[in-house]
């Protein structure tokens, strides 16, 4: 390039300073042998200095107190800053650098350089014009993205949507198909197909062609194995590094879908089981024990048809025979949540009378609480014994011919088959239900019980039901024949003759 330029002194570029001085970039007017004549705020501030002679006399001083590098960190080499190849009489393209002070590298800008030729009117070349943008604060911005980006866990890909390209991809995705990243960066949407049966695809192409937001909607992936997987995706316009792209975001159906089996074949084992069941069961709503849903077994003992009972209460069908009975059951499961064990009587849909033992436990299904009801027919087992009661004393009517040891064993069996039920024998009550049988006896009512005992009305209920239970009764005047039976009077056991006739 000519140097046929008059001396300094008969050059004013004052007009043109004033012009630039106010602007945004940075402006360095630089000379023909590459001395620095003027700079305006804008280039200082980026520099980190407030005079231009800190900025060095010439190009020389400058890269001795500026250090210059690439983005990734390659030092700019001699020669190819753009002064010195527009000098030199070669072109110059924008470029983006990292600049930092020599004496602190760890104060950095990044900064895009673009080199201009002025001429004369002469169109003889005058000086050169640097202009330089600050990009600190966008690429600070893309750099947090990118971390963010990569060390996200959710799956991702981003798409270029000038050549519909993927630019970049985190390791949630790679994690989530088992590619890598060199089998999809720089591939095309249609190669790896991200949108594949989405019932909406040619709207969702669309939606990607022209930048618009594409709404989350499941689709499949085809993995290098060749294995499909299903997904949730979505598209959310982005730029990344001044480029229109298309931010596209995954979730992994596989986890829920194989919930949702799992809870399924769960359902189904429970359905079966409480259909075959060979004992009645019924679900029930918890607050008012209204019935939801009853297998085959249940209306076989109560001979109520399934549409009969479903959304109705058992006590509006009258199936309890004693109406405290649903208090009882209700009362019991907000206490305690289940039931176990409770005797009572049940009504049929002809009005026939069933003895039953009932069950129950608290269940959610639908997110709702229910509660699952088990009810027994003991009325079979109750008239067994009544019958082994009746041979007992047929044959104790006349003992005459029978010794001693065996007329005092079958005076404990009709003992013992008189309490109904084994489990009632004395030793199996507790030393509470003791008490309670006691003060029972004694006449007390329930608040009386309660305030002997210091135990409240509800806990007295409870060992009642229990005691009621163990002994096979269902009333007070019943329990209290058991304990004179059993030779129990104020809690001790009173002694009782053994034998019978003697022939």
């Amino acid at each position: 390039m000519a140097k046929t330029k008059a001396p300094r002194a008969a050059r004013d570029h004052g007009q043109l300073q004033q012009l630039i001085s106010g602007l945004g970039e940075g402006i360095v007017l630089v000379d023909l042998d590459e001395t620095i004549l003027w700079a305006n705020e804008a280039a200082l501030a980026m520099h980190g200095v407030e005079a231009l002679t800190d900025l060095g006399k010439d190009m020389s001083e400058y890269r001795e107190r500026f250090r210059l590098t690439y983005r990734n960190n390659h030092p700019i080499k001699e020669g190819t800053f753009p002064v010195e190849k527009v000098i030199a009489g070669e072109a110059s393209g924008e470029i983006t650098v990292e600049v930092s002070p020599a004496d602190a590298p760890e104060t950095e800008w990044t900064q895009t350089i673009r080199c201009f030729v002025i001429t004369d009117k002469e169109n003889v070349p005058d000086y050169l014009v640097l202009v330089l943008r600050d990009e600190t604060a966008r690429f600070e911005a893309e750099g947090r993205f990118e971390s963010a980006f990569n060390a996200n866990p959710a799956p991702a890909i981003i798409c270029r949507l000038a050549d519909l390209c993927f630019v970049r991809v985190n390791r949630g995705f790679l994690e989530l198909t088992g590619c890598r990243n060199e089998d999809l960066v720089g591939q095309s949407i249609y190669a790896f197909d991200i949108l594949a049966d989405r019932g909406d695809r040619e709207t969702a192409l669309n939606c990607l062609r022209e930048g618009r937001t594409i709404p989350q909607r499941e689709a499949t992936l085809t993995l290098p194995d060749g294995r499909r997987k299903s997904v949730i995706v979505a598209g959310q316009p982005i730029e990344v590094s001044d480029e229109p792209c298309m931010l596209f975001t995954f979730v992994d159906l596989d986890p829920r879908n194989r919930a949702e089996r799992a809870s399924r074949h769960s359902e189904e084992r429970f359905s079966k089981a409480f259909d075959l069941s060979p004992v009645a069961l019924a679900i029930c709503n918890f607050d008012r024990l209204d019935f939801l849903n009853v297998n085959a077994a249940f209306a076989r003992l109560t001979g109520y048809a399934e549409e009969q009972v479903i959304a109705r209460n058992p006590r509006d069908l009258k199936l309890w025979a004693e109406a405290d009975t649903q208090k009882t059951m209700l009362d019991a499961l907000k206490a305690d949540g289940n039931i176990v064990g409770l005797d009572v009587g049940l009504s049929t849909a002809d009005g026939a009378p069933v003895d039953c033992l009932i069950a129950a436990d608290t269940i959610t299904l639908n997110d709702q609480s229910c509660v699952l009801l088990v009810i027994q027919d003991i009325g079979e087992q109750k008239r067994t014994e009544a019958e082994l009661v009746a041979a007992i004393e047929a044959v104790m009517a006349d003992t005459s011919w029978f010794s001693r040891g065996i007329v005092e064993k079958l005076g404990t069996l009709r003992q013992t088959s008189r309490r109904n039920i084994p489990s009632a024998e004395t030793a199996s009550l507790t030393n509470r239900e003791r008490d309670v049988l006691d003060l029972v006896c004694e006449g007390q009512s329930d608040a009386e019980m309660a305030a002997t005992l210091c135990l409240s009305p509800h806990t007295i209920r409870n060992h009642l039901t229990s005691l009621y239970r163990k002994i096979g009764v269902k009333r007070r005047a019943a329990a209290i024949a058991w304990a004179r039976d059993c030779g129990i009077v104020h809690g001790k056991r009173t002694p009782k003759a053994s034998g019978g006739k003697k022939g």
